[in-house]
């Protein structure tokens, strides 16, 4: 996990600390006390960014070509026509378009990956594109809000962001999160009949085999689909159709194995159920504990215990 930090009373420096690290733009206005405050941590293809201004900022700015979320704890931001206080999470703009906007001392998070990543947990390149920068209501909200909390204050710590599959997962989780909470493109039925002439047990077959070959290390569904090679979509619906389930989901199942083989070998004075889970992607102990249960009829720790 990379970590960078930046703290400046001077307008000249604060807008070309964020023209470098977003997007080119222009700001304007007058920084008192503190002035600007910010707090970089990237973790693989997620970047998580805690930002302080102590006072009023607007900005110019071009399109940033990537997601990019804005969680707002304290004060107000806008952006183009939408305003956004304390508990809010946005999308600060469409990843191919020009934005201005306003900061108003407020204290936010950023969180940004690259759109690639949307493509990945939806249906395909062609299938998904966000058309709104607001989620589709308060549960939304709330889930959006979660997940960016979640990932700054849980997976992007030392000991959590050391663990290579959380890389990845991390991303991918709050990809299908934005996917989820945000008005899209994306049409699954019509993406599935469109490549359902590769949707075959051929594929299903050969996927499998790349995800048992390569569980241990931080694979999505693109990599899983060129590996065939099919479309994302093909993969899905191959899996969908043959398998009942998904591919992201079968992969947690052999995974889920791996860690119960390793639990059976390894001895509780040189491991804990903690460290095998996270080795095998399972950042949330609870939630691994009960998939663990529901596969295998007992605990991690009886199993490591035994």
């Amino acid at each position: 996990m990379e970590q960078e930090r930046f703290r400046s009373n001077s307008l000249a420096e604060t807008e070309a600390f964020l023209s470098s690290s977003y997007t080119p733009m222009t700001i304007g206005g007058a920084p008192e006390r503190t002035g600007a405050r910010i707090e970089r941590r990237t973790l693989g293809e997620l970047t998580v960014d805690r930002l302080a201004f102590d006072f009023t900022m607007s900005y110019d700015a071009r399109p940033l070509e990537k997601i990019c979320l804005v969680t707002v704890d304290r004060g107000v931001l806008t952006s183009g026509e939408e305003t956004c206080g304390p508990g809010e999470t946005f999308l600060v703009a469409l990843p191919d378009r020009p934005y201005v906007g306003e900061v108003r001392a407020a204290r936010y998070t950023i969180t940004m990956f690259d759109t690639g990543l949307l493509e990945e947990v939806g249906q395909g390149p062609e299938a998904v594109r966000l058309t709104g920068q607001v989620p589709l209501g308060p549960a939304a909200n709330r889930l959006l809000g979660r997940t960016v909390a979640h990932i700054r204050d849980t997976l992007l710590v030392p000991g959590f962001a050391d663990q290579p599959l959380l890389t990845g997962a991390a991303a991918r989780l709050m990809a299908a999160t934005t996917l989820s909470c945000l008005p899209h493109t994306g049409s699954g039925a019509e993406a599935g009949r469109a490549d359902g002439r590769d949707g075959t047990s051929d594929t299903l077959r050969r996927a499998v085999s790349f995800i048992e070959d390569n569980a241990h290390r931080d694979i999505g569904l693109a990599e899983i689909a060129a590996s065939v090679p099919v479309t994302p979509r093909a993969v899905q619906y191959a899996f969908s159709r043959h398998a009942q389930t998904t591919p992201l989901g079968y992969l947690r199942r052999v995974r889920l194995a791996r860690a119960h083989e390793d639990l059976k070998a390894a001895s509780p004075s040189h491991t804990t159920v903690t460290a095998v889970a996270l080795r095998w992607g399972f950042a949330h102990p609870g939630r691994f504990a009960v998939a663990y249960r529901e596969a295998y009829d007992l605990t991690p720790g009886s199993t490591l215990r035994g």
